[in-house]
């Protein structure tokens, strides 16, 4: 028995993929910027029949048909819309693998006399995909570089043997070369493959390159060309189905607790931390609710990891009860094994990565900040703020020279100032006399950065020890006597 391999096309799956939960009337097609312009991605039979096509400007198409509704493609989603098809072709071929960005090829061979042969499986197939409200041609061949071509002209069946009599009439763009070759092949009149196969090979070699005869030998079977289903990716995902249905908190968290080991180990056999979880809920009446939490680092701690749901459990509504649970870990990061321990440190990293945790569930993780050192010698530009649950903590680099307030604000006016440092000033409703001074420290503005506070020039800081306690940071500019606060030392 030859090698049997089945190719499959969807030329439209992006936008049926979006359409699927919001349908649009009439031509639609998803638009994706290239260079300076927007050009249509993928478009809906209704747009193509209108004359439209992939790679066209979107310019161009309004010009055509100005009421086109277009929305921005997610190649991320359409990805993810092909990894599902994928797994969903494994019921016909043991070896599936992507074939572009909107195709498949599945080895076949041994598997078609399971569904009464070639023909029957093809229309099995294409019945499920309609069902499911995708476009598809397909074709069978034994090759894959045959059943590319064909599965993308119209699709078919080619016999055993006859790979050169089946693909004859097909376009030489059908090679998989690229335009320029093909359009050079048209104007010497060689337009059909079934025309390159009557020629003498050197010369073609000669003339359109290497790639071109080889694309040729690997659809008529001269050159192997092997199909690799690749790694499929783990998925972190547990489920239970509940022999009653339950609605107390407590039998919620119970439930989740025995989900939480299965899954923490699975993430553990595997190397990798949760840093989202989603626990789903089914309710006997069909409806689900769903509680998703986020984490500061990645974890597979159950514990912990079930004291943050609490929250979000107690305010599910139950219903008529909960009959099913599942739990998965849409985000993952790489987590090796690591040796635990109970010390200060150890506690204190977790209790941190515990609090971030809830605050970034509460008022969201972009929302809780952390200080990072920054390289300047601006004070107001020596730190940045970051994301605390996606950044690490950073000590501050060990500087020498004068110290640096713990506190640092925006410049506060000082009035009533007498002498150089001043001997006595009001800040904030208040007197103060100066008991030591230590200074002046001279800081130059960065003249890259055009910053307004900055343009009066140079500063002089000195740090004043007053009589009344406080220890603040002063600075007056040489061209302006006027002093200001914007510090205090602990």
């Amino acid at each position: 028995m030859g090698r049997r391999l089945l190719s499959i096309w969807f030329p439209r799956l992006a936008s049926e993929a979006s359409l699927r939960n919001r349908p649009v009337e009439g031509p639609f097609a998803l638009i994706h910027r290239s260079g300076h312009a927007d050009h249509l991605h993928c478009l809906n039979k209704a747009a193509e029949q209108r004359g439209l096509h992939r790679g066209m400007a979107l310019a161009d198409a309004r010009a055509i048909y100005p009421d086109l509704s277009t929305r921005p493609a997610n190649l991320a989603r359409e990805a993810a819309s092909l990894v599902g098809l994928r797994r969903w072709v494994s019921r016909y071929a043991p070896m599936v693998a992507s074939d572009g960005t909107d195709g498949l090829i599945a080895d076949i061979t041994g598997v078609a006399h399971l569904f009464g042969g070639e023909a029957e499986l093809q229309d099995d197939l294409h019945a499920r995909i309609e069902r499911a409200g995708l476009t598809a041609l397909s074709a069978i061949a034994d090759t894959r570089g045959a059943a590319y071509a064909l599965a993308r002209h119209g699709g078919g069946i080619i016999p055993e043997g006859a790979l050169a009599k089946g693909t004859a009439h097909l376009p030489v763009s059908a090679l998989r070369i690229d335009h320029a070759t093909a359009d050079g092949l048209g104007r010497v009149g060689l337009s059909r493959i079934g025309d390159l196969i009557a020629q003498p090979r050197a010369p073609l070699g000669r003339r359109f390159g290497a790639f071109l005869l080889l694309r040729l030998d690997q659809l008529l079977g001269y050159q192997p060309e092997p199909v690799s289903a690749g790694t499929e990716p783990p998925h972190f995902g547990v489920r239970m189905t509940l022999p009653e249905p339950i609605g107390l908190q407590s039998d919620v968290m119970a439930g989740l607790a025995r989900l939480l080991d299965r899954l923490c180990a699975t993430l553990a056999l595997h190397h990798q931390g949760a840093r989202r979880l989603r626990l789903e809920l089914r309710r006997v009446d069909h409806g689900t609710a769903q509680v998703e939490i986020g984490l500061a680092r990645p974890m597979r701690d159950p514990a912990r990891i079930a004291a943050l749901f609490s929250k979000g459990v107690d305010e599910v509504d139950a219903g008529f009860g909960i009959d099913a649970m599942r739990l998965s870990a849409p985000v993952t990061e790489p987590m090796p094994p690591e040796q635990t321990g109970s010390g200060p440190a150890q506690r204190h990293q977790d209790d941190l990565a515990d609090l971030v945790s809830r605050l970034g569930n509460r008022i969201g993780f972009d929302h809780v900040l952390r200080l990072a050192p920054s390289d300047s010698k601006i004070p107001e530009r020596s730190f940045h703020m970051t994301a605390a649950a996606w950044s690490e903590p950073v000590a501050a680099p060990l500087r020498r020279g004068p110290l640096r307030p713990a506190t640092l604000f925006l410049s506060e006016p000082v009035t009533h100032a007498s002498g150089n440092p001043p001997v006595r000033f009001r800040w904030r409703r208040m007197e103060f006399t100066t008991l030591r001074a230590h200074g002046p420290e001279r800081i130059t503005p960065e003249w890259w950065f055009d910053d307004p506070a900055w343009r009066s020039g140079l500063r002089d800081y000195w740090r004043i020890e007053t009589r009344e306690g406080p220890r603040l940071w002063l600075f007056h500019t040489p061209q302006a006597p006027d002093w200001r606060v914007q510090g205090e030392f602990v």
